[in-house]
């Protein structure tokens, strides 16, 4: 229903912890309105129109909740909230609170059911939205426009928040229960009158119990309260399996947590363990991996194998070392420093 984001999922959440609250007084809804700092709801939006249009938009989601068929004190819930934000709105002038001349009779009853209940916080706040005008009466309870086809949503209401369905406290009332006193009653001088005994009422004339009456009250009574009883059983095994879910869904993340890190050590255990063979041209390059008993001797056989790989190297330099000086011995004397320049004598210095 709401086109704002959220906003009736909070005011559900409001009411509920109300509900919860298991009380009808102002006191305890504005502790949970200064908790949850429901004041700030119209912060945020700079431009007049958004304004008028967000505070519209919440004044209508708040409204449904004041009607019927919701529960007694969710409706007082929901005056306390129309009231709150009615008084917290940005907007000059202020937004009102629409109201169907349909719904104003309803509305009423309720307001008279306040007095007879003794709940005048309540009974007070709604005479003070009155007196500060805050309800704008219209034939409609939504706005409707000159031939344009609009599909009107139907409100969805939440099962945790409506009157429980009680047929025997629909058909027997205190009125009921009055007028069956007063029947019962003439009934019983009727059959002492026919009877010999004025006194008493014959035997034979006893078709129905004496305490008839009293026994049927006792009965919706002890029906009501069981009810009660029954949903308040309801919401705990609700709270419960929530609770319950939560945990599982925890459990279930703290197992797949595990089970990752797990394949993250296999494969890390793996990519360590295992030996790369190299290619051909590069298997002089090669170390192989021992194990870690053999870990103190792997310096050693390092050194071994650079030196066997120096050797064959030197044993060629000298090789072709020896080939030079063999073919200069006939014609020059070779210095002892193979590296160095050779010197030749002049034959001129010979001969002299």
């Amino acid at each position: 229903m709401s086109a704002v984001p959220g906003l009736q999922a909070d005011c559900e959440e409001l009411l509920g912890a109300f509900q919860e609250a298991d009380t009808v007084r102002f006191e305890r809804f504005a502790e949970l309105w200064r908790e949850r700092r429901f004041h700030t709801i119209f912060y945020g939006r700079i431009r007049a129109l958004e304004r008028n249009k967000l505070t519209k938009k919440t004044l209508e989601v708040a409204q449904q909740y004041f009607l019927p068929p919701y529960a007694f004190q969710i409706r007082v819930g929901a005056l306390y909230l129309l009231y709150g934000l009615y008084s917290t709105q940005l907007c000059q002038p202020k937004q009102k609170i629409r109201i169907a001349l349909k719904d104003w009779p309803e509305i009423r009853r309720f307001q008279q059911d306040l007095i007879n209940s003794q709940h005048y916080d309540a009974a007070y706040i709604f005479r003070t939205l009155r007196l500060a005008r805050a309800f704008h009466f219209t034939a409609m309870p939504k706005l409707l426009n000159y031939r344009t086809k609009k599909k009107i949503q139907e409100n969805e209401f939440k099962e945790e928040f409506k009157e429980p369905s009680n047929r025997v406290n629909s058909l027997i009332t205190n009125d009921v229960l009055e007028e069956l006193m007063n029947i019962h009653d003439h009934y019983q001088k009727m059959k002492c009158v026919i009877s010999a005994d004025k006194s008493r009422p014959d035997k034979a004339l006893s078709l129905i119990k004496d305490d008839f009456v009293s026994t049927l009250k006792h009965i919706t009574l002890e029906h009501q309260e069981w009810q009660q009883n029954r949903m308040k059983l309801f919401l705990n095994a609700k709270e419960t399996d929530e609770m319950l879910n939560k945990k599982e869904e925890g459990n279930l993340l703290e197992s797949e947590g595990s089970e990752r890190a797990n394949a993250l050590a296999r494969i890390k255990y793996k990519s360590y363990s295992a030996v790369v063979e190299a290619s051909k041209s590069r298997r002089h390059r090669q170390v192989k991996l021992e194990s870690s008993e053999s870990g103190s001797n792997y310096g050693k056989s390092l050194s071994r194998s650079k030196k066997a790989s120096r050797r064959p190297q030197l044993a060629r330099k000298r090789d072709s070392l020896g080939i030079k000086g063999e073919m200069q011995v006939g014609k020059e004397t070779v210095t002892q420093h193979i590296g160095m320049p050779i010197i030749t004598e002049e034959n001129s210095d010979e001969e002299a």
